[in-house]
């Protein structure tokens, strides 16, 4: 196949030009369908009966009264009597009517009773988690010990940053359709190619029968590549009932089981000489992720301080468990980081930019990129004019200050197919099994055909979300444009 290089940059009629979003005018118009606008037909809705306690084991389930109701078209037990819950939200019965509140109504009338078992839901006081504590090994680098004794300057400090949950703005969940042993899914999802095959595992069916299709999802942030509970169960209720069932995760349930980001605690020394040399540090961090606990968040971030000591404990905690966000346990330990570097410049009364211009070479190989960067930063903000010692003594309730912060993460691209037609006409469409998550997959796919065929791009057709296209990797790792 002969090989393909675009035209240099100054002679590229598309790529690298300002380009309208493909899909904009369906958008802002309203037109635009996601997951949550879809009705199917024959379509029934699906509601759960959610534990209401953090830590229990069902002991009885009566679905007799719900069965009977009107609407309803089939009743499915998820965890039978004598399972153990670890969060409240958990499903344990789910129901399918032909309209919503039918659904609500014959959730209400399921009776589950529960022996409440010991909980812990929150974190912050490590004293009080028990056996829930899993102590990680200890990570030593240098002589830590030595350079604390030998240090000029200490600092210490105690940083927290609690668990956040994710809240897209269409909620989690999908639509599920059989068609005789073949099964249509319509999740709101980041992996059109990559969610089928979940269905796949859970239900026993050939990779062949599983057909994913989405047009548009309402955010994902990290939170909607699996299949989820809701999906499994959402699918064994469909084939149940013979009947399309849409199962969408209400407000509340998404706050407590769609997964959140795991939080982080920490009590942080560092060690300096008096002109701002870093020296040492030394941080015991806890945190927790749910159930599974949390692991280290990656301390000290993105400096490579050459004496250190860390010490980490993950605490199960009966919460629904942790999901990808956005740069998994960085913001956590971008916090906890500069936090303590900014203490650390107050003790010496020094400015925190010129701390971390002393110790740029800590920053590794990228210390020069980093050092450009804060150097431009500064300057486009003013800092040395607007930049202040801790403590604002002008009048009033409005007080004024600067902060600083560094964050790195990385990306990287994932392999992907795409099948172009070209038609009679001379207009093409590009079809692959990718998804748009708002980020501009279908016009960046759009641009890469048009400008490669030396076409305008209104003579391409893009066509994705449907895992029948040609496979496509998931949206996520900051790698959101697929294809």
């Amino acid at each position: 196949m002969a090989e393909y290089n675009w035209p240099e940059a100054s002679k590229r009629s598309l790529i690298g030009k300002r380009i309208s979003r493909l899909d904009g005018p369906e958008k802002v118009s309203g037109k635009a369908k996601y997951t949550y606008d879809l009705k199917r037909p024959g379509m029934l809705y699906g509601k759960m009966v959610r534990c209401p306690h953090a830590h229990a084991k069902v002991s009885s389930i009566d679905t007799s009264a719900a069965e009977k109701m009107p609407g309803v078209k089939a009743v499915k037990i998820i965890q039978d009597p004598g399972s153990e819950i670890q969060w409240a939200g958990d499903g344990v019965v789910v129901v399918a009517a032909t309209e919503e509140h039918l659904a609500e109504d014959a959730a209400r009338a399921v009776k589950v009773t529960y022996e409440v078992l010991p909980h812990l839901v929150r974190e912050e006081d490590l004293s009080k988690a028990g056996d829930r504590a899993k102590p990680a090994a200890e990570k030593v680098a240098g002589d830590p010990t030595k350079a604390f004794s030998e240090a000029e300057v200490v600092s210490e400090g105690t940083y927290s940053i609690a668990v956040i949950t994710h809240c897209c703005l269409e909620s989690h969940g999908q639509i599920t359709e059989w068609e005789g042993d073949k099964l249509n899914v319509f999740p709101s999802t980041q992996a059109v190619t990559g969610i089928g095959g979940e269905f796949v595992k859970a239900l026993g069916i050939p990779a062949t029968n599983v057909r994913v299709r989405m047009n548009h999802v309402g955010g994902g942030f990290g939170s909607k590549f699996n299949a989820d509970r809701w999906g499994i169960e959402g699918a064994r209720l469909a084939k149940l009932a013979g009947q399309p069932v849409k199962i969408m995760l209400e407000r509340d349930a998404e706050l407590m089981v769609a997964g959140g980001r795991p939080s982080s605690f920490a009590k942080i020394k560092m060690g300096a000489k008096k002109d701002g040399t870093i020296t040492a540090w030394e941080s015991n961090s806890w945190g927790t992720g749910g159930p599974g606990g949390a692991g280290m968040p990656p301390l000290p971030y993105v400096w490579q301080i050459p004496n250190q000591r860390m010490n980490h404990t993950g605490v199960a905690t009966n919460i629904g468990p942790a999901r990808a966000w956005r740069a998994p346990n960085h913001p956590q330990a971008c916090f906890l980081t500069m936090s303590a570097i900014e203490d650390l410049a107050a003790a010496l009364k020094m400015d925190p930019l010129e701390i971390c211009l002393k110790n740029i070479s800590l920053l590794g190989p990228r210390a020069s990129l980093y050092q450009e960067e804060l150097i431009k930063g500064a300057e486009i903000i003013e800092w040395k004019r607007k930049w202040h010692l801790r403590g604002d003594t002008t009048a009033g309730h409005i007080k004024r200050g600067l902060g600083l912060s560094m964050h790195t993460w990385g990306g990287a691209p994932h392999n992907s197919e795409c099948r172009v037609t070209i038609n009679p006409g001379g207009s093409v469409s590009a079809e692959l099994a990718s998804q748009d998550l708002g980020t501009g997959t279908r016009t960046v796919i759009a641009i890469v055909a048009a400008e490669t065929l030396g076409l305008p791009i209104e003579a391409v057709k893009v066509n994705i979300g449907d895992s029948a296209y040609p496979p496509s990797g998931g949206s996520g790792g900051s790698t959101t444009v697929g294809g």
